[in-house]
């Protein structure tokens, strides 16, 4: 069988090392990009402001890879909102991975001014320090909020609707901006627009956390998780792992109508919020088979929530190479071993 174009990936970035700049480094995404990437014994340089992230994330990534690879790693507590700190960071860098940003749709529309300074103003500081250092490419998560209201499915990059809260607005606004600093100034841009990403290291805590690693850490303290609505909104949920692929496809790939555009990062499947939860009690089942007895409580449905999301990948997995290797089903149990891990 022929190695698949990420499989080809890792074997090269084994014998030739870059320098990286993962923005938002202590959070989620952003902590498990700079894994991979010292994994395959790369130089990295972590920002992160901490505002979101934690310095946790940080320690687990040193201590997973070991000493000898946690030397090729450089990390700066700064702000985006700092243009110089901006410039510092990604001096001598060849490929930015833009993950820092503030998250959630409820924390925007309760503060939609936080949301926009660093999603908008700090998104933009990074172009430009990207700009000035010439970086090959300059990659940024996008988000599956910017279809909006548009009813479609499976979403097709080029056909969107009206935002329907001001995270979906900051959002669009990276989209539009990269595409103008492509125009103009000759840079490399690729925006992944991800779709509810998972898996370990996801906080749990917190007003705005998201659903999947919430729920865990409910039914673990035998508690009863909220769903939103009915429970048939649907999602299309993508492990982590998925989301790393994307990323160190996006920014290494040689295909010439590759740069400048923006593409899904997801499965290509729909997974209700009531098939989530049954999913994720019967895994903790095993452990523990009194969780069987918990049932959801149901409220009223969400601000600024769209219905339903499902992503066409086609386009991913047609110029970027991109093969999600993980299923749903198959990220929850590794998500969940986690949890439990976590809880022993």
């Amino acid at each position: 069988m022929s190695k698949s174009a990420y499989e080809v990936l890792e074997t090269e970035l084994m014998g030739q090392s870059f320098r990286w700049l993962v923005t938002g480094a202590a959070g989620f995404i952003g902590s498990h990009l700079v894994e991979r990437l010292l994994t395959l014994e790369q130089e990295v340089v972590g920002l992160d402001n901490f505002a979101t992230g934690s310095p946790a994330n940080i320690e687990q990534v040193r201590a997973n890879v070991g000493e000898q690879k946690s030397q090729r790693f450089r990390f700066i507590e700064a702000d985006i909102c700092d243009l110089d700190a901006c410039h510092e960071a990604v001096r001598g860098a060849d490929y930015v991975l833009h993950q820092a940003a503030l998250g959630s749709v409820p924390r925007s529309v309760a503060d939609p001014l936080l949301t926009n300074r660093a999603n908008v103003d700090g998104f933009l500081n990074m172009l430009v320090a990207a700009r000035d250092a010439r970086v090959k490419r300059f990659v940024y998560a996008a988000s599956s909020s910017t279809y909006g209201d548009h009813p479609g499915l499976p979403k097709v990059e080029d056909v969107i609707g009206k935002p329907l809260s001001p995270y979906a607005v900051t959002k669009y606004v990276n989209e539009l901006y990269a595409d103008v600093f492509a125009r103009t100034y000759g840079m490399d841009c690729i925006g992944l627009r991800y779709f509810n990403v998972f898996g370990p290291r996801q906080d749990p805590q917190g007003a705005y956390a998201a659903v999947i690693p919430r729920w865990f850490e409910t039914l673990c303290q035998g508690d009863a998780p909220q769903i939103n609505g009915d429970g048939e909104t649907s999602r299309d949920f993508c492990f982590i792992d998925n989301t790393v692929q994307a990323n160190l496809l996006a920014a290494t790939s040689s295909h010439p109508e590759a740069a400048n555009r923006v593409y899904n990062v997801a499965v290509g499947g729909r997974t209700s919020l009531n098939e989530l939860f049954h999913s994720i009690r019967a895994l903790l089942s095993v452990s523990n088979a009194q969780v069987l007895q918990i049932e959801p409580v149901y409220a009223g449905f969400r601000e600024g929530d769209v219905r339903h999301s499902q992503a066409d990948i086609s386009r991913a997995c047609e110029l970027l190479g991109y093969r999600p290797v993980y299923s749903v089903d198959q990220g929850l149990a590794v998500t969940c071993d986690w949890f439990l891990g976590l809880k022993r």
